[in-house]
């Protein structure tokens, strides 16, 4: 059963407490086995396709793409799970620590949906924080969370491409030691000095969100991490799926945390940054707010949003707009090719032209 003491590593005490007692399912994968005649999965025997193994069913925590994922993140193997994206994470998170409709998430808006959505989906109550006009954390954010079991920080933070610097969230991780803090690093990448994996170590409540989509190019391959203590990574894999990651996933997924993988992922970063400063450069001439960027885009706030929307659309130039009302008069564009950006110059100072 579920105990309250303070000796008790986190993920127990706030643990649903049903999976402490639960026995996870063993996939044939997991159970594994020695020996030449595999016959314990129900597998065909025929593969129909270059790809070799494909009939077969991947491992559920492949050794190679963890070890991969370790050597490139510095946070040891054993504190890291593979997941389908940074979305599965969240999502894994939840399930595992929240009881539906009694216990409540934390997060600071304006950021990214997806903490709410998913919390909706599994009848999670949501406290809703906004952010200061910085978008840095609100005074007594420890207190305003309330009971919430996780509390989500992105970081830099999407869409406003913000950030708030190493020494605030470890602060806000000390803040809260009977909550997990989930900080969302999907686009650390493109500020990488501020990343907190290396504090891992130090706080038990502390979890780490990773992902290949940004980055590494990896959008289509759904490949993330979630990266934690070793009492919140054995809460995880009582809930996850038997075989997260498909075959063709890892093998790029691992080419692309290679050697030459990383280097050709820090090139294509500064080659992105390039085309972000260009873009700024652009929107500030042309009279937008811009915030800075420590991603792969840019938030911009315009006087007269519609005439832009319609702009964009007359260009056949597909940016992301919001419903929020705090965002109601701002725009988000994506870092992209040279190509890309220059379309983009052209129609903003042929808008401004015609002003």
């Amino acid at each position: 059963m579920m105990t309250n003491s303070m000796n008790t590593p986190i993920a127990a005490r706030l643990a649903r407490p049903e999976l402490l007692e639960l026995t996870p399912y063993e996939s044939a994968r997991r159970i594994g086995g020695q020996g030449d005649v595999w016959i314990n999965a129900n597998e065909s025997p025929f593969n129909n396709n270059e790809l070799d193994k494909l009939n077969r069913y991947p491992e559920c925590q492949p050794a190679s793409l963890i070890n991969a994922y370790a050597e490139y993140s510095k946070v040891s193997a054993d504190k890291i799970v593979t997941c389908r994206g940074a979305d599965e994470a969240i999502e894994l998170l939840i399930r595992a620590f929240c009881v539906p409709a009694v216990d409540s998430i934390a997060c600071f808006g304006p950021t990214y949906g997806m903490y709410a959505i998913s919390a909706k989906t599994f009848n999670i109550g949501i406290t809703n924080l906004s952010l200061t006009k910085d978008y840095q954390l609100p005074d007594a954010f420890a207190q305003q969370v309330e009971n919430a079991k996780l509390v989500f920080i992105c970081n830099p933070n999407n869409p406003t491409g913000t950030i708030m610097d190493k020494d605030t969230i470890e602060a806000a991780i000390a803040a809260m030691p009977n909550a997990i803090v989930v900080i969302d690093e999907a686009y650390i990448e493109f500020s990488a000095q501020y990343s907190v994996a290396d504090l891992l170590p130090k706080y038990p409540n502390l979890v780490v969100l990773r992902t290949l989509s940004k980055a590494f190019a990896l959008a289509g391959a759904r490949c993330g991490f979630l990266m934690a203590n070793t009492d919140i990574i054995d809460l995880i894999m009582r809930v996850i799926a038997p075989y997260p990651v498909p075959l063709p996933v890892q093998q790029v997924a691992e080419k692309a945390l290679s050697a030459n993988g990383i280097s050709l992922m820090q090139q294509q970063v500064e080659a992105l940054k390039v085309q972000g400063n260009r873009l700024s450069a652009t929107l500030t001439e042309f009279g937008a707010k811009v915030l800075p960027a420590n991603g792969n885009f840019i938030l911009a706030e315009f006087e007269d949003v519609e005439r832009v929307a319609v702009a964009l659309k007359q260009a056949g130039i597909v940016a992301r707009a919001y419903k929020d009302n705090r965002l109601a008069s701002r725009i988000r564009f994506s870092f992209s090719s040279p190509a890309d950006t220059d379309r983009l110059i052209t129609m903003f100072r042929t808008l401004k032209t015609h002003s």
